[in-house]
């Protein structure tokens, strides 16, 4: 029988967040080693661990790949990418070495561990790999059907919002569908239906790929793990938010000025989240809690600070879908800009149940990191030691 063709073909299919987070990490850090774990966070269908074999070959395949020329040449043409760095990738392949994956009784244990600026990159095709696997699993005609009606009730909604009454701020969703995708295909449907019939909300995909391909704009700033390394970088733990939002500042010198809140909780992120940084940065990301409680704490901070709303940008990208994301525009709009990022139900509503598969950062420098989520069940630490620390230090009430 003969063999697919490799799942992921260019290394630029991957989030823009994970190019901006390596870069940084290259230019401030680039001694650390770190491991990231994958977790399968809901029942499955079926054993992941019979995905093992095919797993193994699509992570060969990720191997056998390099930056071509144009994909470089794009990457060098983004104002915030430094040329040493994309030099670095001009040399970079993925080791095979820094990567094992096993069955775990019925499912499967993934970890990649080593150098971080080689290792971090993973993340991304690890999970597009899995899910695009395991959808292959299901009746393709059925689903693809189901996903394009699907689709087109989603345009029918935006289009139906048209209709209302304008507010201050304008209405701006984004694809975030990379790590949840039920197939790259179905995923570049997606994206290039939503260009084409929602030109006046849809601005952009944060799959680095497809902003070049459909010329579209790449969206993407900072994610946990970024955050969560300095938590092993040598700053005093108390102080690694700030050392890594000032890093960031440093870096970008005013570009991809959206900060992420929920690595250690949302009050905990605003008492670091200073003057200083608050005009510095363009406005915040949500990703996990109440978005409403969240996005009444973002405004009141930015209130007693004196800061102009409208001048700032609330990120909402926690599990939304459509009418999610037009209850919170329709409750903040007149108050501040504001952003939706879309995954899941974007780029896998099918009609079967996908996968909730993460794969996170759990080390760093060879001492544990951890995500204290707003949202507990996004927690995700492996040592109860270091998790109460992380509590203690931050001053965070609730059962670990």
């Amino acid at each position: 029988m003969s063999l697919s063709a490799p799942i992921i073909t260019s290394l630029l299919e991957t989030d823009l967040y994970k190019f901006t987070m390596w870069q940084t990490m290259l230019h401030r850090h680039p001694q650390t080693a770190a491991e990231y774990q994958f977790l399968c966070r809901n029942p499955t269908a079926f054993p992941l661990a019979e995905l093992l074999p095919e797993l193994e070959r699509e992570l060969d395949a990720l191997c056998d790949l390099s930056f071509r020329a144009d994909e470089l040449a794009y990457l060098r043409g983004l104002r915030f990418m430094k040329s040493d760095f994309v030099d670095f990738l001009r040399i970079f392949r993925f080791q095979r070495d820094f990567i094992r994956v096993r069955a775990d009784g019925e499912g499967l244990s993934i970890i990649a561990s080593g150098p971080q600026v080689h290792v971090m990159a993973f993340e991304i095709f690890v999970l597009a790999i899995v899910n695009e696997l395991y959808s292959r699993r299901f009746d393709q005609a059925a689903a693809l059907a189901e996903g394009r009606a699907r689709l087109r009730h989603k345009v029918g909604l935006l289009r139906a919002f048209g209709d209302e009454a304008p507010r201050r701020h304008p209405f701006e969703v984004f694809d975030f569908g990379v790590r949840r995708r039920f197939s790259g295909a179905w995923q570049r449907e997606v994206v290039a239906t939503l260009k084409q019939e929602l030109p006046q909300y849809f601005k952009g995909t944060s799959n680095v790929l497809l902003a070049r391909d459909l010329e579209l704009v790449p969206i993407g700033t900072m994610a946990h793990e970024y955050l969560q390394s300095y938590q092993a970088t040598g700053v005093r733990l108390r102080d690694h938010q700030k050392a890594a939002l000032e890093d960031w500042v440093q870096e970008y010198r005013g570009d991809l000025g959206v900060a992420l809140t929920d690595v250690v909780g949302m009050d905990a992120f605003l008492a670091d989240f200073d003057l200083y940084f608050a005009k510095l940065f363009d406005g915040l990301r949500h990703d996990s809690g109440d978005p409403y409680v969240w996005g009444e704490k973002a405004l009141a901070h930015y209130a007693r600070l004196r800061i102009d709303p409208h001048t700032k940008r609330l990120v909402f990208s926690d599990g939304l879908d459509v009418p999610a994301a037009l209850a919170l525009y329709r409750h903040f709009a007149d108050r501040t800009q504001l952003g939706f990022g879309i995954g899941t139900n974007f780029s896998n509503d099918m009609g079967v149940e996908p996968i909730n598969i993460v794969m996170k950062l759990t080390q760093c420098n060879g001492q544990p990191v951890a995500k204290l989520s707003d949202s507990p069940g996004k927690t995700m630490c492996d040592d109860a030691t270091f998790l109460a620390y992380l509590r203690q230090v931050f001053n965070i009430k609730g059962t670990p």
